[in-house]
């Protein structure tokens, strides 16, 4: 075990940037939402109980008229596939009632409490882990910040200790990242733990604004939304529609949305929970009580997601949770599609695990509100099978003339229709506009093979070790990434079983429709279900998402500094490196310093000049930045991701924000009574 206590320089809290010709990166981040009025409140519960309804009568009249009984199996799986849908909606009913329930807090801004923030880490480069140590160091309140170094790494011992952090390493690596957590708690001297992954980078606030939920001796978790600053991630996907999202962007460029697939339930299904005491922690962007954490054993290692499982340890020993809907830190999104089914394989798996080991259905000690909101989570991977038999019935009713369906085309169309049309609009209202059909379903086909792997653990009990998410580079080369094999399959047969139907119609095949319109309208769905899976794989395949080739995240600038003593324009940088545009050429040696005009001073780098091109009347220089430098990196990285004139801006607007709460809170409580 190695602990360096690291000396008593501290990075400062932030670096404010002149306003003139300046521009931030535009980061993704919401403050917390307004709350609802009353009236859009129940108006949304209307729709949903009002699909619910039509739902329950259309199954009812599915199951007692229209099945088959001349194709049992295939009327039979149709039904079951539907019923299956109508539970998820309930479920997502029940989950997104109330998404505006928490706790009264307070901001901290002093306190005698004694504070952690742990950042565990493994093979994250240093490009990584930098603005996190770098920002954690700079929280408001009195803290110490803990490196927690599974990888043994000397040049993060040498980071940790260059910008005031501790580090610590421990003999045996057993249990991955809940391991590394329970030994620190062993060693550090805490009352709370706030938990950063190794890429998130936490506001300055983070411990102000948790920690005042904390005053309800009861509550054991404050959990925050993951928000992500790679916005051209895998994940993400640009909007002009404003209703996707509970919140504007911040920064000083553009405001356009930035839809991520991981919005829905980061900011609507979590603050849900709070409703039923059912929030959980995320393993990131939390706060912890350590007496809790130790009442329950330390974090869970029974299972790969030590974090939902602690939490119900939590909840069985009646603790409370908090989830408060602020972005308070942001990450690193999946950047192609290789990681995002590596993570969501990861996260599957871990809840099967939950599942066997410590099930929330079944075990003692829980209510049924926090039973049902478990279940919401832990039963939604199960939805990849409803996802492959939707796609595998047309193919079955095409190639075989079989009809899973018994009624007359002009009811069951109205029927069908009708439901189908309300279930999307109860989806659409309940998760706040952040359900985007097209992007919804596809992403469920490309995380389709992934979670049908992992709810076959729940079975088979495969042992399945902790995989670190890849952070930062991913590859060497820009190379298409490869497609699940079941996704080709079934794309395949949907191209057969297209054709295969134009052969039939044709006569070219022994298969006979005898019922016409059941035929055409299944082969609609079919059309429907190919242009999905090409949309999913060419997702996966686009080069825009191939392998991620750079350490670190290049931000887009416009700052005023010199390179070899001579005036230029920083266009981009990113922790490892820059590219400037000048109108002199910089002579002489290829190594050079490049200075970054800050309004509190200048932050001077090494650099490596690696390209020169000519851009009009500029020089365009590629910089790659020396290594070490360790205090100058940070404090570029915390230029780039505080900026004291946002921070000024977010706490007006958080001022306004109680003064329309309260606003909000006194219409309610004239418009109609408190939610039961």
């Amino acid at each position: 075990m190695q602990h360096h206590p690291g000396p008593s320089l501290r990075v400062r809290a932030s670096s404010p940037l002149p306003s003139a010709g300046w521009l931030r990166p535009s980061l993704p981040g919401r403050d917390l939402p307004v709350p609802e009025s009353a009236v859009r409140r129940w108006s949304i519960r209307a729709v949903a109980l009002i699909a619910l309804a039509v739902t329950a009568g259309y199954l009812t009249w599915r199951v007692g008229w229209t099945i088959d009984p001349a194709m049992p199996w295939l009327s039979a799986a149709l039904v079951v596939l539907e019923i299956h849908a109508a539970l998820g909606l309930a479920l997502f009913t029940f989950s997104l009632w109330d998404v505006d329930r928490r706790p009264e807090s307070h901001d901290v801004t002093r306190t005698r409490a004694r504070i952690a923030v742990l950042l565990p880490t493994y093979n994250e480069g240093l490009e990584v882990l930098t603005p996190t140590v770098a920002a954690a160091v700079a929280l408001r309140l009195r803290h110490e910040t803990w490196v927690l170094d599974d990888g043994d790494r000397p040049e993060v011992a040498e980071l940790a200790a260059a910008l005031g952090a501790r580090y610590l390493t421990r003999p045996t690596h057993e249990h991955a990242k809940a391991g590394n957590l329970n030994h620190a708690l062993g060693l550090i001297d805490a009352e709370f733990i706030a938990v950063l992954d190794a890429d998130h980078v936490a506001e300055p606030d983070f411990l102000v604004r948790t920690l005042g939920y904390f005053d309800d001796p009861r509550v054991a978790l404050v959990q925050t939304p993951q928000e992500f600053y790679n916005t051209d991630s895998f994940e993400h996907e640009a909007s002009d529609d404003r209703s996707a999202g509970t919140g504007a962007t911040t920064g000083t460029g553009a405001d356009e949305q930035r839809f991520h697939e991981q919005t829905l339930f980061y900011r609507v299904l979590q603050p849900g929970k709070n409703r039923w005491a059912g929030a959980f922690w995320c393993g990131t962007g939390a706060v912890v009580r350590v007496a809790a954490l130790r009442e329950v054993g330390g974090v869970a290692t029974d299972t790969i997601t030590e974090d939902i499982h602690t939490t119900i340890r939590f909840h069985r020993r009646g603790w409370k949770t908090v989830y408060h809907n602020e972005v308070l830190a942001r990450g690193l999104a999946a950047s192609d599609a290789e990681t995002y089914q590596l993570q969501r394989l990861r996260w599957g798996t871990g809840a099967m695990q939950v599942l066997r080991v410590e099930n929330p259905l079944f075990v003692s000690g829980l209510t049924i509100r926090q039973r049902l909101a478990y279940a919401a989570t832990l039963l939604g991977w199960f939805d990849a099978w409803r996802s492959l038999g939707y796609l595998l019935l047309p193919i079955a009713v095409v190639t075989t003339g079989a009809v899973p369906i018994r009624a007359e085309p002009a009811i069951f169309i109205a029927a069908f229709g009708t439901t189908f049309l309300l279930q999307q609009l109860a989806l659409r209202v309940l998760s706040r506009g952040a359900h985007r059909p097209i992007l919804s379903v596809m992403f469920e086909l490309v995380r389709m093979a992934p979670n049908l792997l992992a709810t076959t653990t729940l079975l088979t009990r495969r042992r399945s070790a902790f995989r670190v998410t890849p952070k930062g580079r991913t590859g060497t080369d820009r190379r298409p990434i490869h497609t699940p094999i079941l996704l080709r399959a079934v794309a395949f047969l949907s191209i057969v079983g297209a054709a295969w139907y134009t052969a039939t119609l044709m006569g070219a095949t022994p298969t006979r429709y005898e019922v016409p319109w059941a035929a055409h309208a299944t082969f609609g769905w079919l059309s429907l279900n190919v242009v999905l899976l090409v949309l999913a794989i060419g997702r996966i395949r686009s080069m825009r998402f191939a392998a991620e080739r750079r350490a670190a995240f290049r931000f887009e600038t416009a700052f005023d500094g010199r390179l070899g003593g001579l005036p230029c324009h920083v266009t981009d940088v990113s922790l490892t490196g820059a590219r400037v545009e000048m109108a002199g050429i910089v002579s002489g040696m290829v190594h050079q310093v490049l200075v970054i005009d800050l309004e509190d001073g200048e932050v001077r780098l090494d650099a490596a000049i690696r390209s020169r091109r000519l851009s009009g009347t500029s020089i365009v220089c590629g910089l790659e930045f020396l290594p070490g430098q360790h205090e100058a990196r940070a404090r570029l990285s915390l230029a780039l991701f505080h900026d004291e004139r946002i921070v000024r801006e977010r706490e007006r607007e958080r001022e306004r924000a109680r003064r329309r709460r309260r606003k909000s809170a006194r219409q309610t409580d004239a418009e109609a009574p408190v939610a039961a």
